[in-house]
This record gives structure tokens, sequence and C-alpha cells, in this order.
């Protein structure tokens, strides 16, 4: 199987989905060819690569935020960007957003969730006009 220095550099940072970064280990083990093109990325990554793609992939520029995935989770954002959230959670299999919904998921359907809805509600209260509050 031929490795791209992307899918590398994405092991390297623990973002590859995991049936991909177990298939690479495995080639790793076998590979002294690969074993020394990772060796030669870390290298290049020791002496501080500064690539528009290494900025953009190492700040992870392209995972929606915590409150997007909130959204995605509630299904109140747009569809355009739920289709961009789901694509990047299934399609590029991005294991920080995977593991922070997953977070979100916890949260929202654990046991203290409405008792949490609940004390939101009330400490909001005051910032309500009384004909928003009238609403709820």
């Amino acid at each position: 199987m031929t490795w791209t220095d992307r899918e590398l550099t994405a092991w390297l940072d623990e973002m590859l989905p995991a049936e991909r970064m177990a298939e690479l280990e495995q080639s790793l083990r076998e590979d002294e060819t690969l074993q020394s093109r990772v060796a030669t990325l870390i290298h290049h990554r020791d002496q501080g690569g500064h690539s528009v793609g290494e900025i953009w992939q190492r700040s992870r520029l392209s995972c929606p935020s915590r409150r997007e995935l909130s959204g995605f989770l509630l299904q109140t954002m747009p569809k355009e960007e739920a289709a961009y959230v789901e694509f990047h959670l299934m399609t590029i299999g991005c294991r920080v957003c995977q593991a922070n919904l997953k977070d979100l998921e916890e949260h929202a359907s654990g046991p203290d969730a409405p008792d949490r809805r609940r004390r939101f509600f009330e400490s909001s209260a005051g910032l309500l006009g009384q004909s928003d509050a009238e609403e709820f």
C-alpha cells in the first residue's frame, strides 16, 4: 500500500481514523522504507516546517467548533453547514471532532442534563425581558 506524506503526518498527529492507523502501524512494522519516510517527516517537523498545509492541519482550521458540533447534534444548524460537519466526521474521520461529539452526546443524555437545563434557565431568567419570559 502506498502512503502519502499527508497520511503519515496525520498518523503522527493521531488524526487518522482508527482503522487507517492500525493499517499504517502494521505497514511500519514490515516496511523499512516507510519507517525512513516517517523518520524524515519527524525530522522535518522538528525543524519547524511552517507550510500553509502544516499550519492548517496542526491548528485544525477545518474542524468545527464545539458550539458548531452542538448545533449539529441538536440539528439546529443550516443544511449546508450540517452537511460539512457530517462530511468532516464521517468521511474525513476526524478523531478529535468525533471525540468532542461523543462528549457532547454524553452530556446531553446524562442523568443530570434536565437539572443542568433548569439551572441554566433559572440563572438566565432575569436577563430575559418580561415578554420573553412569558413565552416560556
